[in-house]
This record gives structure tokens, C-alpha cells and sequence, in this order.
């Protein structure tokens, strides 16, 4: 075949399948219940002061981000501005350094008087933040919001009398990679300089901070403010650009703004837009005001045409991180779009899609003819530079320990834009996108296989992420190839290509060999037992997220149950995504207790009064997963099966336009431990099969009128459902109403330090 390697524009294709948050007959989902309440249960709240990034409040709209806490050591609060593009360009030094993401700055509210108490809440309704810092000398008023269309941030304040002579002050911050901290003890590489120091101009009204780089550009920091009475308000913008140096108009355009009112109108409506799209609500409240957060988190740190997120999402600080890694944050970062009916925000499709080039060149050149791959982490444009070890982490070659031979993330990565297609069914994304990039990933693979004595193929040492030990046959890329070639399979039929790989493809499944195991269930790889406490799943991803080996196989259960609850014994490494891993495990299992067991260690042991998430610095991946973890108790449609409610503790649950495989948008409601209905409307006309409890069920259309479906061997139901229709399922003989709304629970307490 000729490979498909035309750069494809998706984002019509991702923009059109988003799904309404409206049901049938116009009313919005969640009709009767007032949206601004239910949505403001879930504000943080700030009744003292935060001094720390994990702490803090923070804003944003996936290129601009503001982390805000009190200055270290000084009567002031800190506004961080940080951009999601702004990065070094100088690639012979490595991602980590001559690629990093850069550092800009900051601005202080310096009070006259002492800081005496704070009132702050963020309201993820209309995404500001709003509330009173109170002084020894009065009181300042405060609102605040990054805008959603615009790189603007929009700082108000209104002082008392006392306040007046209040000040904002900049202070730019060395840009220089974070990583270079001796705190992280990862030294430069040798002939790595500083960029030249920031130049502080201004432009009418429009104050300065114009940070020229080594490799040329520049990033731009203006602004200023606007008085009105006892009103101050501060607008700020960030712009970059390289080669060229253009930011500095871009900058001052963006700054040259309307007024706060009216600039908030199109921001909060965007913003109320955007959490109507789904609806859920569980009685555990402190769980359920934690999820919307972090739907509140995921849309101030992503956008589809931004870069892929970062460790640290758009609100850079001090990390041995600065960087976008691809071994296991990318893909739980993006997770919650499907269920969340938020496909729209697939930055991972876009990005492999726009930067397929870049893909090819990270293997070694006498492989760039039919292969590509991702390094563990890379800049914005998904480029690792001439970096390995300290400096950055190349794909590496099967069989050769340096570099570290971390083969598989491409494949991993894969795998996301492979659930995008499932969710939307859209063929654009399959043919354009997927496989084309599959297959090339899949055959740096071939290039390694050999047959081993025992007829079966095997690999030379790889490396599974982050173990530390190389291997042969790590589960972790077993598991990759196998899943690849299936879906390289199943993608080929469904396209009608007759792709010369076929034969390959179907030997390599037939007769790769087998998963490793050992008495403690799954190895790492051959003759490397799991032996040590390890915080990732690598040596699981079999069992989640790629469903190869799952617990609906009698035969697999044993070394299921084995692996878990070997992996997560071992106390000292595990960290807050292991337990994310262990719940959605369990929730396979169908055991929802357990799920929402570990869904609570991993809130008593690691999330931070923000909602936010630390290992050795700043990270955002871990919370975010969680979200897909409570997805994967209340719906799962791996394989072709849309099981409702398969593994939760909660006796109430009400969703509302849920996004599944086969681009089923899902509503249903759980009341008294059982479920009462479910609705489902097919996008796509692809074939329908429900898994529920609700006993002796009825299927109809929304007028009562019945639907044609068959009960299989199982109890399953399959429903004749065409494209753009719908169909209630329910007990016969009952005959509830369809609305979904807040259910019931107790009063939690707010996120935040709320007192």
C-alpha cells in the first residue's frame, strides 16, 4: 500500500463530535436543576492564606496559566504568569535543557498594610477568582480570571481607602531551564549557557518584559493597568515567538483590551458551556466536588491545538520536569475526554497527527524508512533533541542499553487516539491518523523480533517504564505489539485496505510469545521478576488500559488478582497513580469497593488541599486519572460491551451524557442500588450491547414506542439502534422519567484550606 502520511486536518473532524448537552426537545442535560448552585458546591475555598503551589488557586486556558499563593518571605501575594509554548530552543542540548519550557515570572499585590486574613473562592462556574484579602489598613477586593479565547489575564481590585497606595510589581524569572536548580542535582550539560537577561521597556501605557533567546525569538511579557474610581485593574498577556522576534505587538495588542465586564460576558459563557456537555453526581460529596474540579483543572490546562500538557500543565515551577512526558502523563492526562464527552480537547490526536515528521526522525535514520517512535519526553513540537540521560530520554534500540531502549510509548500513545476513534467512530481519525502512525510504530518493532528456538518471537532487552532494569520480553511492549497488530488488523478490515503487513501482522499474534509470569503473577520481562516496590503499571498495561488479558476469562482471573495484589504490597515507591491503576483494575474486577478503596488512599495519601499532586516537584497527570478511574466504576464498553454501572459502592448516581465506545452518548440513574433506567443514543449506528441489572427490561424509544432487541446467551442486551436514534432501557412495568439531577449526601468539606 502507499502509507498514508499526508498531514490530515482533524480538527474539524474532533470539533463535530463532541456531542450536544442537549436532549431531546431542546432541554439542556441536567434539566431542572440550577447548574450555577450544583457547580458552586464544588468551589475551593480559601479562608487562609495558601503558601504554596499546591495550595494555591490557579487559572487558566491551556496556553496561559497563574498558580497564586503568598510571596515566600514578604507581605504579598504572588499572580504567577506562565505559558504553555514558551520553551528554549536548542535541541543539541536535550529536552530537558535546551528544549525545556521556560520559566517567566510573576507579579506581587503588595498591600500597605499587613496581611491579616484572606476570603477567596474560585469559582469554577464562570472559572474566576473572587473573594477579599484583609489588611492592617483596610481591604482589597479581589477578581480575577485568565480569559478562555484570549491569552489575557485580568487582574481587578478594589481597595478600600486605607488601600489605595497598593502596588503591583513584576518580577521576571531567569529563563532558564528548571531543571538546572542544583536542588535536582542534574547538572548542565557541558557548553550550556544562560539566555541573555530580560530587557524591562515599555510602549505608551504598556510595560515590558522582553526576554531574547540564544537560539533566537523571544517571549513577551506586557502590561497594564486600567483605573476606574477605586478600581484597579490589571491586564497582563503573554506572547511568544521564534525564530523571528515578533511577540513584543502581539503582546501589546493583546493587553489593549476592553473592559472586565465586558471581556468576562463570552468567557463565562464558554465556561458554562463546557461543564453542561456531561453530567454526573454521586452521594459521596467530597468525591463528586473533586471530579468537577478537575473537569475545572483539565479545561484551564488543555485546548486541542496547544501543546500536549506538560508535567506541570500551563503553570510552570521549579521542577526536574519541564518538560511533556510520554511514557505514561500524556495518556492519563487526556483519559477523561471521552466519558467526559470533551473529545473535542484531543490535544494527543492532534499533536501526533500535526508532528508525524518529527515522530520519524526521533528513531535512528536506517529505520526512518518504515518506522517512528516517541521519546519519553519531548518539547512542544514532540522533538527530543540530541539529548539522553540527564538531558532528555531518546526512544533508545532493542538489544543496546544506551540509550535506555523505551520503544514503547508511541504505540502507548497510539492507543489514545485509538480510543478517540472508538468514542466518535470517526473514520477520518482511524484511516488519517492511526494507522498510518500504528503501523510504522508497530514495525520498529518487526525490526527486532527474532524467532526463538521455541518457534515463538521474541525481543532483545527493552526497558519497561520505569522499572530500571532492561529486560527481554517486557510485558509492557508484549503487550504494546499485541494490542498494535490486533488493532492494526481490525483498522485494515474496517478501512478495506489490503495492507502487504496482514501476513506479518497475523503471524506476529499468533505466535509472539508468551506474558511472563511468575508465582507473584506478571514479570517484568523474562527472567526479571517484579521484585521491588514500582509505581507504575507498565508490567500490567495487559490488564488496563488495553484490556488484552481481562477478568471476563475465568483463566485470567488467578494471575490477575496475583499481579495486583503482588504490585501494590510493596510499600516505599508506590505513588499517587498507582492506586489510580489500582482502581480501575479492581473496577474491571467488578469489585467497587475496592476501587473506591484505593480512590481514598489515594486522596489521604497524596492530593493536595488544591486538588493538585506532587512527587519530586510539581505534577498534574495523577488527579486527572482519578477521573477516569470513577469512569471506569459507572461505565465500561471495552469490547464491543457498554456495561452500565459494572463496579460502584454508591446506592444514587445520576449521569447524563456520557460518551462510550461506539459513540453512544449514555445517560442513566442508579436509585436505591439498582438501576432504574438507562438511555442511549447512537451517533454512528454501530452496533448496540448493553450490559445491566435491571431485571426483565424493556427497550423503547422516547415516545414509549418499542425497540427491536434480542437477550444473548449472557443476559446482554443487543439493541437495534441506528444512527441518530435512541432507546430507553428500563423494567417492564415501570415507568420512570428520564431527568437526571444532584442526588443526595452528606456535606463534605470544601477543597481548599477552608478553615
Amino acid at each position: 500500500m502507499v502509507e498514508l502520511n499526508r498531514r490530515t486536518l482533524i480538527g474539524g473532524a474532533l470539533a463535530g463530535v463532541a456531542g450536544s448537552a442537549l436532549l431531546p426537545g431542546g432541554a439542556s442535560a441536567g434539566d431542572g436543576f440550577n447548574w450555577r448552585d450544583f457547580i458552586g458546591s464544588s468551589d475551593l475555598i480559601w479562608k487562609k492564606m495558601p503558601t504554596t503551589w499546591f495550595e494555591g488557586p490557579y487559572l487558566g486556558n491551556g496556553y496561559l496559566g497563574s498558580g497564586i499563593y503568598a510571596e515566600p518571605g514578604a507581605n504579598a501575594v504572588r499572580f504567577n504568569v506562565q505559558h504553555s509554548q514558551v520553551q528554549d530552543h536548542r535541541p543539541e542540548f536535550g529536552a530537558l535543557f535546551g528544549l525545556a519550557r521556560l520559566p517567566i515570572g510573576y507579579f506581587t499585590l503588595e498591600p500597605v498594610g499587613a496581611i491579616t486574613g484572606v476570603d477567596l473562592r474560585l469559582d469554577l462556574w464562570n472559572a474566576e477568582l473572587a473573594g477579599t484579602i484583609t489588611t492592617a489598613a483596610g481591604s482589597l477586593r479581589i477578581r480575577a480570571f485568565i480569559h478562555t479565547k484570549r491569552d489575557l489575564y485580568a487582574i481587578d481590585v478594589q481597595a478600600s481607602e486605607g488601600e489605595r497606595a497598593f502596588k503591583w510589581v513584576f518580577h521576571p524569572l531567569k529563563a532558564i531551564s528548571p531543571r538546572t536548580d542544583p536542588k535536582w542535582n542534574r547538572p548542565a550539560p557541558a557548553g550550556f549557557t544562560d539566555n541573555p537577561p530580560v530587557q524591562l521597556t515599555r510602549a505608551g501605557d504598556v510595560q515590558l518584559a522582553v526576554q531574547p533567546l540564544n537560539a533566537g525569538g523571544e517571549h513577551v511579557t506586557a502590561w497594564r493597568e486600567a483605573t476606574r474610581g477605586t478600581r484597579r485593574t490589571l491586564f497582563t498577556s503573554v506572547a511568544w515567538s521564534h525564530p523571528t522576534k515578533t511577540a513584543v505587538r502581539k503582546a501589546i495588542g493583546n493587553v489593549r483590551c476592553g473592559s472586565i465586564e465586558g471581556l468576562a460576558v463570552d468567557h463565562r459563557l464558554w465556561w458554562h458551556d463546557f461543564y453542561r456537555k456531561s453530567f454526573l453526581s454521586i452521594p459521596d460529596k467530597r468525591l463528586q466536588a473533586f471530579y468537577w474540579i478537575q473537569l475545572y483543572k483539565f479545561a484551564s490546562a488543555a485546548r486541542k491545538e496547544a501543546p500536549a500538557i506538560a508535567t506541570c500543565g500551563p503553570w510552570l515551577e521549579n521542577t526536574p520536569w519541564p518538560n511533556t512526558w510520554w511514557n505514561l502523563n500524556v495518556q492519563l492526562e487526556y483519559w477523561l475526554i471521552h466519558g467526559s464527552n470533551h473529545v473535542d480537547f484531543d490535544a494527543v490526536t492532534y499533536s501526533v497527527d500535526r508532528y508525524r515528521d518529527v515522530l520519524v526522525e526521533q528513531v535512528p535514520a536506517e529505520y526512518r524508512h518504515d518506522s517512528a517512535g516517541i521519546p519519553r519526553t519531548t518539547d512542544t513540537v514532540l522533538n527530543n533533541g540530541a539529548g539522553i540521560g540527564n538531558s532528555g530520554y531518546g526512544v533508545g534500540i532493542p538489544g543496546k542499553d544506551v540509550p535506555t531502549p523505551e520503544v514503547g510509548n508511541l504505540t502507548w500513545t497510539l492507543h489514545n487516539v485509538w480510543l478517540t476513534y472508538r468514542h466518535t467512530m470517526d473514520d477520518r481519525v482511524l484511516r488519517n491518523v492511526l494507522f498510518p502512525l500504528l503501523r510504522r510504530a508497530i514495525n520498529y518493532y518487526f525490526h527486532f523480533l527474532t524467532k526463538g528456538s521455541d518457534g515463538k518471537w521474541h525481543l532483545p532487552i527493552t526497558f519497561s517504564p520505569e522499572y530500571g532494569v532492561n529486560s527481554p520480553d517486557t510485558n509492557y511492549d508484549l503487550a504494546l505489539i499485541r494490542w498494535g497488530c490486533k488493532t492494526l488488523l481490525e483498522s485494515a478490515k474496517s478501512l478495506r485496505v489490503n495492507d502487504p503487513l496482514i501476513p506479518k501482522w497475523q503471524d506476529t499474534l499468533a505466535n509472539l510469545t508468551p506474558y511472563p509470569v511468575d508465582q507473584n503473577g506478571y514479570m517484568i520481562g523474562a527472567g526479571v521478576p517484579f521484585a521491588k516496590s514500582h509505581r507504575h503499571y507498565s508490567h500490567l498495561l495487559q490488564i488496563y488500559p488495553l484490556y488484552e488479558v481481562t477478568w471476563e476469562d475465568p483463566a485470567q482471573r488467578q494471575v490477575i488478582e496475583t499481579s495486583l495484589n503482588h504490585w501494590i504490597s510493596f510499600e516505599g515507591a508506590l505513588q499517587g497513580y498507582t492506586f489510580t491503576g489500582a482502581a480501575s483494575i479492581s473496577a474491571q474486577m467488578l469489585r467497587g469497593d475496592k476501587a473506591d478503596f484505593y480512590l481514598g488512599e489515594l486522596m489521604r495519601r497524596y492530593i493536595k488541599p488544591n486538588t493538585m499532586y506532587q512527587e519530586s516537584g510539581p505534577v498534574i497527570e495523577t488527579p486527572l486519572s482519578a477521573v477516569q478511574s470513577m469512569y471506569d466504576m459507572l461505565c465500561q464498553s471495552w469490547g464491543g460491551v457498554i456495561r452500565v454501572f459494572p463496579a460502584v459502592p454508591w446506592p444514587e448516581i445520576s449521569l447524563d451524557n456520557f460518551r462510550t465506545q461506539g459513540a453512544f452518548l449514555l445517560s442513566a440513574s442508579r436509585q436505591k442500588g439498582a438501576t432504574r433506567w438507562i438511555k442511549l443514543r447512537s451517533e454512528a449506528g454501530a452496533p448496540c450491547v448493553v450490559r445491566t441489572d435491571i431485571k426483565d427490561p424493556v427497550v423503547r424509544d422516547l415516545r414509549g414506542r418499542p425497540k427491536r432487541f434480542s437477550v444473548l446467551p449472557n443476559g446482554d442486551l443487543r439493541i437495534e439502534l441506528r444512527r441518530g436514534e435512541e432507546a430507553v432501557i428500563h423494567r417492564n412495568g415501570d415507568r420512570p422519567d428520564l431527568k437526571v439531577g444532584p442526588v443526595i449526601g452528606s456535606p463534605a468539606p470544601s477543597w481548599g484550606l477552608p478553615g
